[in-house]
C-alpha cells in the first residue's frame, strides 16, 4: 500500500492556522493549548529535540490547561529514537496507594459510591507519575537542561494567563466539582472566571520553581511531596510520602498492532487504550469500509458496532498484568475476530454486546470472573505530540482523569490532584478491581504508526473511552479516506459505548441518521454535558513524509490549540 497518495492530498495553509494543516521541514508540534505548543516550538528551533519539545508542553500546560492534566497527573510518552531505529513506552501511569483496598469506594451500608462522590473524594486520589515519566525521559533522552524546559511555564503561571473559551465552558459547567482551595482560585469571591478575565497563579509559580531547583524529585521526596499529603491527610485521603517516595516510572517495551501493511505502537496493559484501537482495526481490516462511502450510514454503523465489541472486551478482560491474566493471543486470534465480526448485522443494532470468551483460542483459564466493567470513568486528559529534526518523535497522553481531577487543589502550591483511582471497577472480584499498588487500566493511546518499518504518522486524543474511536476514526480518514490531516480531524466522529448510549456530533447527512434511526439509534448529545468540548475527542496528529522529510501537523477544533511546524531557511 503505498503512500504516496496520503500525502498528495495534504493541504498545507500558508500561514500557521488552527483550520489547516500545517508544514515543517525541522520539526513539527501539536497540542491542544497554543501557549504550551509554542513552548515546544521554541525548543525545537533552538535545537532540542523531541523529548525536550514535550517536557516543555507538558510544563507548560500544567498553568494553561489545568483542568486535564497538572503536576498531580499521570500519563505516557511513546517514544521513537530514531538513531537506535528504536521506539520505547515511557511510563507514568498513576499508581494506587499502598493503603487501597476493593471496597476503597463502599459505603457504610457496602453500597458502591454513586461515582460525582467517589471522583471528588480524597479517596480516590492515586500516586501521579507524570512528573517521574518526564525526569526519566529528561534523564535518558532529553539533550537541554530542566532550567531552560521549565522557564515558559513559570512564566505563564506568574504572568496573566487570559482565559480563553475553554477555560470559561469548563469552569461554566464544572465549577462545583472544585474544593474550597481551588475554588480561591478559579472562582473567586463566588464569581468563577469568564473569557478575558486574567489569572495569576503565584502559588503555582512557587511549586514549578521548586521543580526548576530542585528537580522533578521534589514532587515525590520533597517539599511538593509534604504539601500534597498534608493536604490528603487533612481531608482523609490515604497516599502516604512513601507511596510518593516509593513511585519509579519505567521504560517498557511498546504494545504493537497492524492493519494491513501498517504497524502501531502503543503504550501496553494495563493501559487498555492501544488493545482496543489494535483490535478495532483488525476487526476492520477485511471490510473494505471505502465502498460504502465516507459519510454513508454503513461507514457509521459499522464503526459503531464494532466499537461496542471492542470495547465490551476491554472492559471485561484488560487489568494490571501483574497481578491478572491477560488472553492477548486470544483476543487477537483470527477465528475469534471473526467470531466478534459475526455480532455485527447489517439488519439491526445489536440490543446488548458482552465481552467474549478469548481463552477459547489459547491455553489457560481467567483467574477472575468474566464480567464486565461498565462503571462511569471520566471523561478528559490532553494529548501532545512533537517530531524534531533527527527524525525523533515523542507522543504524550497525560490526565488526572475526570475534569479538575478530584477538584482539590494542593494547600499554597496551586495545582490539581487526580482521581484516578475511579479508573478501577469498584467492584471487588473484578479483573480491574481495586488494590494496592495496582495501576488501573485506562484508555490512553499515544500511537505512532509505521510503513514498512519506518515512522510516518503519530496521533492521540483525550476522552477516555472515546478515545479510541476518535483514534481509529482519524487514522482510517487518513489512510483509507486519503483526506488532507486537518480535514480528516475535523471530519463528524461518533462513538459507542456496549451498552445502547450513542455519541455524535453534528454533521451526520439526513438520510444516514433517517437509516440509522430505523435500525434504532437515537441521538444522544450528552457528552456535551460530560466534557468541556463540542466534539467527541481532541486529536493532534503530525504525519511525516519518509520521501521528503516534510512534516505536516493539524490540532483538533475543541480546544484552543495549535499544530506549528518549524522551517529551515535557506541561509541555514
Amino acid at each position: 500500500m503505498s503512500l504516496e497518495e496520503v500525502f498528495k492530498n495534504q493541504k498545507p495553509g500558508k500561514t500557521a492556522s488552527n483550520w489547516e494543516t500545517a508544514e515543517g521541514n525541522i520539526g513539527m508540534v501539536s497540542c491542544a493549548i497554543e501557549e504550551a505548543a509554542e513552548a515546544g516550538e521554541q525548543v525545537l528551533k533552538d535545537g532540542g529535540n523531541a523529548i525536550d519539545a514535550v517536557i516543555a508542553m507538558q510544563l507548560a500546560l500544567i498553568p494553561t490547561e489545568a483542568m486535564n492534566t497538572s503536576i498531580g497527573a499521570g500519563g505516557f510518552i511513546v517514544y521513537y529514537d530514531n538513531e537506535k531505529k528504536e521506539t520505547k513506552v515511557i511510563n507514568g501511569h498513576t499508581k494506587a496507594p499502598a493503603a487501597a483496598r476493593p471496597d476503597l469506594f463502599h459505603d457504610e451500608n457496602g453500597e458502591i459510591m454513586p461515582f460525582d462522590e467517589r471522583s471528588t473524594s480524597p479517596l480516590s486520589v492515586g500516586v501521579p507519575g507524570i512528573m517521574r515519566a518526564m525526569e526519566l525521559a529528561q534523564e535518558k533522552y532529553g539533550t537541554m537542561p530542566l532550567e531552560r524546559l521549565i522557564e515558559p511555564a513559570i512564566q505563564l503561571a506568574e504572568e496573566d494567563f487570559e482565559i480563553n473559551r475553554l477555560w470559561d465552558r469548563t469552569l461554566d459547567i464544572f465549577k462545583d466539582r472544585l474544593g474550597d482551595e481551588a475554588k480561591k482560585l478559579f472562582v473567586p469571591n463566588g464569581e468563577r472566571l469568564r473569557e478575558g478575565d486574567k489569572l495569576k497563579q503565584k502559588d503555582l509559580a512557587k511549586a514549578l520553581k521548586i521543580i526548576r531547583d530542585e528537580g522533578f524529585k521534589a514532587v515525590y521526596e520533597g517539599e511538593i511531596a509534604d504539601a500534597i499529603v498534608a493536604t490528603l491527610e487533612k481531608q482523609g485521603g490515604i497516599l502516604t510520602k512513601e507511596d510518593l517516595k516509593n513511585y519509579e516510572a519505567t521504560i517498557d517495551e511498546p504494545f504493537w498492532g497492524s492493519y494491513k501493511e501498517y504497524d502501531l505502537a502503543f503504550p501496553g496493559p494495563p493501559n487498555g487504550g492501544g488493545f482496543a484501537v489494535a483490535q478495532l482495526l483488525k476487526l476492520l481490516e477485511p471490510i473494505d469500509i471505502t465502498k460504502y462511502g465516507l459519510h454513508s450510514w454503513q461507514k457509521y454503523h459499522i464503526l459503531a458496532e464494532m466499537l461496542r465489541i471492542v470495547i465490551a472486551d476491554q472492559q471485561t478482560h484488560l487489568g494490571d498484568p501483574s497481578v491478572v491474566d491477560i488472553p492477548m493471543e486470544g483476543l487477537f486470534h483470527p477465528d475469534y475476530l471473526e467470531e466478534r465480526r459475526k455480532v455485527f448485522s447489517f439488519d439491526h443494532r445489536k440490543e446488548d454486546i458482552k465481552g467474549g470468551n478469548p481463552w477459547k483460542y489459547q491455553q489457560g483459564k481467567p483467574d477472575r470472573e468474566m464480567k464486565r466493567d461498565d462503571t462511569k470513568k471520566g471523561m478528559d486528559t490532553t494529548h501532545f505530540t512533537a517530531v524534531d529534526r533527527w527524525g525523533n518523535i515523542a507522543a504524550c497522553t497525560s490526565s488526572i482523569e475526570r475534569i479538575f481531577g478530584s477538584g482539590i487543589m494542593v494547600e499554597g502550591y496551586g495545582f490539581m490532584l487526580n482521581n484516578d483511582l475511579t479508573d478501577f471497577n469498584p467492584e471487588p472480584g473484578t479483573t480491574n478491581e481495586l488494590n494496592a499498588n495496582k495501576f488501573a487500566v485506562s484508555s490512553k493511546a499515544p500511537t505512532i504508526v509505521f510503513h514498512n518499518g519506518k515512522p510516518f504518522f503519530t496521533l492521540g486524543s483525550p476522552g477516555a473511552s472515546t478515545i479510541i474511536g476518535s483514534v481509529v476514526q482519524v487514522f482510517l480518514h487518513v489512510l483509507e479516506f486519503k483526506m488532507d490531516l486537518r480535514e480528516a480531524i475535523a471530519e463528524t466522529r461518533i462513538f459507542n459505548n456496549p451498552d445502547l448510549s450513542m455519541e455524535w456530533e453534528d454533521g451526520i447527512n439526513e438520510v444516514a441518521m433517517e437509516k440509522l434511526k430505523q435500525l434504532g439509534y437515537e441521538l444522544d448529545r450528552s457528552f456535551q454535558t460530560q466534557t468541556a468540548d463540542n466534539r467527541i475527542g481532541d486529536i493532534q496528529a503530525i504525519l511525516i513524509d519518509p520521501n521528503t522529510g516534510k512534516l505536516y501537523g493539524a490540532a483538533d477544533s475543541p480546544r484552543p490549540g495549535q499544530a506549528i511546524g518549524v522551517k529551515k531557511e535557506r541561509n541555514e
